[in-house]
């Protein structure tokens, strides 16, 4: 039995409907079942809660063999340490009071960055007390998720222009989620790991900004253009967006830990999405949708 959290995410569901596929023995932690698909419900067991909840993870990993864990954001906590640790915590004692041989979570690459890292510092916390709990551990580490971009299609769209706080000229460490998802099916359908492991996920190049404005334009046959914001215009933005204080300064600090240097330059060449790949499949059809076509009513 392999028991998924978050399985109504974009990268819970993807995990979840691929070790679906595989044929795998499924038992999904939903707050909303309800959100869950038909396909999902039908071939895996569904536990209704958080995998905060001790009672409900003593419930979910009964028998389990293996474990993914992602926290699911929340953009009004007080602590966004603290609600990593409220996820980690509970499922770490879970974990060893039922035996679970694996555990697979998704944190952040750059982990050992010795300054302040705002939410990639949570997520290496977490991973700290996931080790502690006796089973194997794999951190998954990505970096800058490429559907972030998708925020921003109205002005891709409309203005021809996309904006983050990276330098236009400095290589941006980058990952589609799908390769997040196939590298933690991977793992969870794969009884022989053992041991603790940071396994880095990122896309096979890592381009500038500019070169990634480049290969948008090229993609959707219209010229986009790259704007940096300042940290200032930043901040406001989620200040504006209703985040709570301690969630606009942790992406802040991500922001400027990025800007640092916090992801390491590729030791080895990927096999996974490129961005040009990812436009085509997922940027382009979210700019551009194909218009739905019916008969007469």
């Amino acid at each position: 039995m392999i028991v998924i959290t978050t399985p109504t995410g974009t990268i819970g569901a993807a995990v979840a409907e691929s070790l679906r596929t595989a044929g795998a023995s499924l038992r999904l932690v939903a707050r909303d079942p309800s959100r869950l698909p038909a396909t999902l419900c039908e071939h895996a067991d569904v536990v209704t809660g958080s995998h905060a909840d001790p009672a409900v993870l003593d419930t979910a990993l009964t028998g389990a063999k293996a474990l993914f864990v992602l926290v699911p954001p929340n953009f009004t906590t007080s602590d966004v340490t603290e609600h990593y640790l409220s996820f980690a915590r509970p499922v770490a004692e879970a974990v060893r009071a039922h035996g679970v041989p694996r555990v697979v979570a998704v944190s952040s690459l750059g982990r050992g960055f010795t300054g302040p890292a705002g939410m990639l510092s949570a997520a290496w916390a977490m991973d700290e007390v996931l080790e502690s709990s006796g089973a194997a551990y794999r951190s998954l580490q990505p970096a800058f998720f490429t559907e972030n971009l998708l925020h921003q299609v109205e002005p891709i769209r409309d203005q021809g222009i996309f904006a983050l706080t990276a330098d236009p000229d400095a290589p941006l460490v980058a990952v589609a989620t799908a390769d997040i998802a196939r590298t933690a099916a991977g793992l969870l359908a794969d009884p022989t790991w053992n041991g603790k492991e940071d396994v880095p996920v990122r896309a096979p190049v890592d381009h500038t900004p500019r070169e990634m404005a480049q290969i948008i334009s090229e993609t959707l046959g219209q010229p986009v253009a790259y704007h940096q914001v300042t940290l200032t215009d930043y901040r406001t933005r989620y200040e504006s967006s209703g985040a709570s204080p301690a969630v606009v300064d942790a992406m802040v600090e991500m922001a400027e830990a990025q800007a640092a240097g916090v992801y390491p330059p590729a030791s080895v060449r990927g096999d996974g999405t490129t961005f040009r790949e990812w436009c085509e499949s997922v940027l382009k059809p979210a700019v551009r949708p194909t218009p739905r076509t019916g008969g007469d009513a």
